[in-house]
């Protein structure tokens, strides 16, 4: 099992990490919500199709309970947490929004022990505000740059919504096929976006002959490997691995993405950025070595009322 989990965190850390390049590209020409609607119903209504006659059909239905299980979690990740990402980054740099979205760690232990009860282990404490540390470092804006405060504030509480609907995700009444249960969070989520890209006007502007190849690329790459490759490990890491372990991919992300800008865009590599990257690393080992939880007395309880 740690085998798959591991190898499903590292799809997570890469293809994640390269999707902040990605957004920035697709929205040059295309607006940002209907875009992530775009997204997020296509690769759903892909995944969805492809698995909904597979499995165990007859013992794991998808009924109402079921869809509005999808549209509470599909509305707190993929509305709350993505499109709240992909607007923000109209009005603050990627590096910003990359700092900003590693508190989702920070937010996950905190609901995790206000909320389930569950304590991080010793190791797991540590390494939680010390990749926090480490994201500062690498990503921390130059002092003669100015960050929007509203970008800010928003690309926050994308994270906030993105820790809320993870957790949630642990225990919601979805199908326990990972597949149907990430495609209906997907549609549920594609449609919640068109409805507030609806009521921003986006679509009453919709110009399609506007749309660059490069963009039109861009989302190519967001529907494949950002929705239907990565968003669906995630989806099963949320149910079946520990919190805090799941969520270093957010300590992770930033060093992607600064290796691509290096790679692709020519950005230096400055010793600031190596020390960052060494924390990051450190933060990761402590928490994948501490991940096992001893559970409070009130998180046992809870548990076994869930399963009477």
């Amino acid at each position: 099992m740690m085998a798959r989990i591991w190898i499903a965190l590292v799809i997570v850390y890469v293809v994640w990490g390269s999707t902040y390049l990605a957004i920035r590209i697709a929205i040059e020409t295309m607006p940002p919500f209907f875009m992530a609607s775009v997204r997020q119903f296509i690769a759903g209504g892909v995944l969805f199709a492809a698995s909904i006659r597979r499995g165990d059909t007859a013992g794991d239905p998808v009924g109402p309970r079921q869809w509005r299980a999808a549209m509470t979690v599909g509305g707190a990740l993929l509305l709350g947490g993505n499109g709240g990402v992909v607007w923000a980054e109209q009005r603050i740099a990627s590096g910003v929004a990359a700092l900003l979205v590693a508190t989702l760690s920070l937010w996950m232990a905190l609901l995790s022990w206000l909320v389930l009860g569950e304590r991080p282990s010793r190791l797991a404490a540590i390494g939680l505000p010390l990749g926090f540390v480490g994201v500062a470092l690498l990503v921390q804006p130059s002092s003669g740059d100015g960050v929007d405060l509203l970008g800010a504030a928003v690309c926050t509480l994308a994270s906030l919504s993105w820790a809320a609907g993870s957790l949630y995700a642990r225990h919601a009444p979805l199908p326990k096929r990972s597949a149907v249960a990430t495609g209906m969070q997907m549609i549920a989520g594609g449609g919640l976006l068109l409805v507030v890209s609806a009521a921003a006007g986006e679509l009453g502007r919709l110009r399609p002959e506007t749309f660059s190849t490069r963009s039109l690329l861009a989302v190519a790459y967001l529907i494949v490997m950002g929705s239907l490759i990565a968003f669906s490990a995630y989806a099963w890491l949320i149910r079946v691995a520990p919190t805090a372990l799941v969520a270093t991919y957010a300590y992770v992300n930033p060093v992607v993405a600064v290796g691509l800008g290096w790679a692709f865009a020519g950005e230096p590599i400055t010793p600031r950025m190596l020390l960052a990257g060494a924390v990051i690393v450190v933060a990761v080992v402590l928490i994948a070595t501490g991940h096992e939880r001893v559970p409070s007395a009130e998180a046992v309880r809870r548990r076994a009322l869930a399963t009477e």
